[in-house]
């Protein structure tokens, strides 16, 4: 039988299954894939903490779905930052993050035409966890493209010492798990 940790988040309870990252770490999985009703609670949870914004900018792939929902119940347009550049691209803008999720170096990817909405315009930017900071550096150096402006940082969980940060939207801790 796997060990679990028990995640009470938005009013849910969610049994987190631990992961080996290394062998000195491990994590629990929070993946809201398919967990419509997890979104749904978060995505209200979150919006309520957030200050006033225009769009919502994420990183794909975990982040869509929570970007996704916040979008519709704010009625505010959200850009996913591709993993890679898409063929629809024009004129792709690249950078690299590394995260604790994915091995090596990530490419972020937003096309010149979602940039320049950004213009002028308040960004909320929007993943399910904040660890390392890396995928929100990311989004950073590509918001810094547009004259769009940073207006917070969102996260359903902030773990490990990403909780302490103050320059962060969450809505509760996630432990690390060192052995």
């Amino acid at each position: 039988m796997s060990k679990t940790y028990t995640l009470n988040v938005a009013g849910l309870v969610r049994e987190l299954p631990i992961c080996k990252v290394n062998d000195n770490m491990d994590i629990a999985a929070f993946v809201m894939f398919s967990d419509v009703e997890l979104t749904v609670a978060c995505a209200k949870a979150l919006l309520e903490k957030c200050p006033e914004f225009d769009v919502i900018v994420t990183a794909e792939a975990k982040g869509i779905p929570l970007a996704y929902e916040m979008s519709r119940q704010s009625g505010k347009k959200y850009i996913p930052a591709r993993k890679g550049v898409k063929l629809y691209m024009q004129q792709p803008v690249v950078v690299e993050d590394e995260s604790i999720t994915t091995s090596g170096k990530q490419t972020l990817v937003i096309d010149k035409v979602d940039l320049d909405y950004l213009n002028g315009k308040r960004v909320l930017i929007v993943d399910d966890v904040i660890s390392t900071g890396g995928s929100l550096h990311a989004l950073e150096k590509l918001v810094e493209q547009s004259t769009g402006t940073v207006v917070a940082r969102a996260a359903v969980l902030a773990e490990g010492d990403a909780a302490d940060r103050k320059d962060i939207v969450f809505l509760e801790k996630l432990p690390l798990f060192f052995h």
